[in-house]
């Protein structure tokens, strides 16, 4: 492993962290792992499906494929970024910032492994890791994500419990920083004071007063990455 090594992550409330960055090796055999799990569901669904002659083997291939694409984006969205494979060997995959992955990173990431894989073996995908000084392979690079091992853990944010919204426009870090910090410390806030600072940014969210306060709660944890 002795290409693994420790990387400062800043996570979006602008706390830096150390996370053991997972390079290669270790990768490599978490992939294997899980390569052999989908190849024993292949055999069972081929033990299965042969008996169904041309209608089988059509089966057959769409289950392979459904497998192919699915089984790691579900397993890193439900399971804290952590298929099988990945947590036999006690690591995961987040957002580049600390956060949890999502669908869209998870996919991202994922359907990228065809160019990652090119021309051969995960050819280009090592030597984006190998250039790269968090061991991103491409697919990491174009999700914004990050392979760390399980043993640190990422701060857990206490924020209020709204419905996550999406940003309707792209802000930098300081200011998504500014708005998961309001969101983790407005309820010790005096009311006024919370509805005051709500306010600065009334251009943007079109709220004021309370309505204000809420809806930067559910930008906050869209931003973190909650799914309800």
């Amino acid at each position: 492993m002795l290409l693994d090594t420790t990387r400062s992550i800043e996570t979006p409330e602008g706390i830096e962290l150390a996370l053991r960055v997972v390079g290669p090796v270790a990768r490599a055999i978490a992939w294997a792992i899980d390569l052999g799990i989908r190849s024993i569901l292949y055999l069972i669904l081929l033990f299965f499906f042969a008996k169904l002659g041309k209608l089988g083997m059509g089966l057959l291939l769409m289950s392979i494929f459904i497998l192919e694409w699915f089984y790691p984006v579900l397993f890193e969205v439900y399971r804290q970024g952590a298929t099988p494979g990945k947590r036999a060997m006690k690591i995961k995959v987040l957002h580049e910032l600390g956060t949890p992955v999502d669908w869209s990173a998870s996919m991202i990431r994922n359907l990228l492994r065809a160019v990652d894989f090119l021309p051969f073996l995960y050819g280009f995908g090592f030597m984006s890791m190998l250039i790269n000084k968090d061991f991103k392979r491409i697919g990491d690079l174009a999700a914004g994500t990050v392979v760390v091992y399980e043993d640190e853990k990422v701060k857990t944010l206490n924020l209020p419990n709204e419905s996550p919204q999406a940003m309707s426009i792209a802000l930098p870090l300081e200011e998504q920083q500014a708005i998961i910090k309001f969101a983790e410390r407005a309820q010790k806030l005096p009311p006024g004071r919370a509805i005051e600072l709500a306010n600065l940014i009334t251009p943007m969210t079109g709220e004021t007063g309370e309505a204000a306060i809420k809806n930067l709660y559910q930008l906050a944890n869209g931003l973190i990455g909650v799914r309800h």
